[in-house]
């Protein structure tokens, strides 16, 4: 299973004064959104090699085999050799000259949250013989993020002339960006660029529980024929033989942290949902900027879906880069309501929850030493 480089450790000062995520509101300009489409800090030094795989999962070595493979494809130019044959080298060669297979140019890593797929995908990314200006790395709220601030037509001629495209936590929240994605992805293709994903939910099963999915059928399957999909199976890596989770601490606690912590921020939670709605979920990347660690008082139920689907993108933008939280009130493991936990982002809360738990795990040393 998937093992990162554990977080550094945030350094106790004296009588500093915390920051605040509230008062942040950051500007993130199109060529800074280009320019960060590289993997997160978390899995910047992540391998195929450091994966370790569960010995009672062999679909997991399995997928390691196929991705590493699926890299060494990837060595000729961008586009090179999508003339000659079918999409991602399915079909035969248009020329009469016999050609040996080429492997798939789209690969999709399906699976369990906690399972390692963002490190297989970041493998993949690492592994692929290219400059870093060729290929690119980013969350599906990134890409989608980077079309409204470039353009449509602007941002299929900047990835057009990628070898790769790496898309993290692949989901369709909306119809709207289901035919976005469906549209930008086939000029992708025509252009020659390889394809890769991670997401919980088959393509096929994109949008399910979530809008009208049958009326975008066509869309949907469109998008699920880009990819070869590759199941893998497991449990949450992150708790696997870990200890419990930290119990929420009090605020006096979590306040005195965040004065002996560089760096910390200390945020009421319900003041800090209420302003994420003010910021662009594409934006949380830049919201967490040189923190140290996430101090929150007072946790709580989250109110409603919206409010729930922006806290997971920053419980995802926390995690990649490596910052711990720090929390009193409720653990993370009840911010959800039974009713979301059993509707079509389910699968986005659990993972929420599993990755909030591990940066918590990480900030128990900070009242420690506090």
């Amino acid at each position: 299973m998937s093992s990162s480089t554990a977080a550094s450790r945030p350094t106790p000062v004296t009588g500093a004064a915390p920051l605040s995520l509230c008062a942040r509101e950051p500007h993130v300009p199109a060529d800074r959104l280009v320019a960060e489409m590289v993997p997160p800090p978390r899995f910047d030094s992540v391998r195929f090699a450091t994966y370790i795989p569960d010995p009672k999962q062999p679909s997991q070595t399995e997928a390691v085999h196929v991705l590493e493979e699926f890299a060494a494809g990837l060595g000729g130019a961008p586009g090179a050799g999508s003339a000659r044959r079918g999409l991602f080298g399915f079909g035969r060669a248009r020329s009469k000259t016999p050609k040996t297979p080429a492997a798939p140019r789209g690969v999709y890593l399906d699976g369990g949250y906690g399972v390692g797929k963002t490190h297989l995908l970041a493998s993949l990314w690492h592994a692929t013989e290219a400059e870093p200006a060729l290929k690119a790395f980013g969350t599906f709220v990134e890409l989608t993020n980077l079309v409204g601030a470039l353009g449509f037509q602007k941002t299929v001629q900047t990835l057009s002339g990628h070898r790769l495209l790496c898309i993290d936590e692949f989901e369709l929240d909306d119809p709207g960006d289901t035919v976005l994605v469906s549209t930008l992805l086939g000029r992708l293709v025509e252009a020659g660029v390889a394809l890769a994903a991670t997401s919980n939910t088959l393509p096929g099963k994109l949008g399910e529980g979530r809008f009208a999915a049958a009326d975008f059928l066509r869309e949907i399957q469109g998008l699920s024929a880009h990819f070869r999909t590759l199941r893998i199976d497991g449990e949450d890596y992150r708790h696997r033989g870990l200890p419990e989770a930290p119990a929420p601490f009090s605020d006096e606690q979590v306040t005195k942290a965040a004065h002996t912590t560089e760096n910390a921020s200390l945020d009421d939670f319900a003041q800090l949902l209420e302003h994420l709605a003010r910021v662009h979920p594409s934006r949380y990347g830049a919201l967490t900027d040189g923190l140290g660690a996430v101090c929150l008082t007072g946790v709580g139920p989250v109110p409603d879906q919206s409010t729930a689907l922006r806290l997971v993108v920053l419980a995802d933008r926390l995690y990649d880069r490596e910052v711990p939280v720090l929390a009193s009130g409720l653990p993370f493991d009840r911010l959800f309501s039974e009713e979301m936990l059993n509707g079509g982002y389910r699968k986005k809360y659990f993972r929420a929850i599993s990755r909030l738990t591990a940066l918590a795990r990480d900030a128990k040393g900070l009242v420690e030493t506090a």
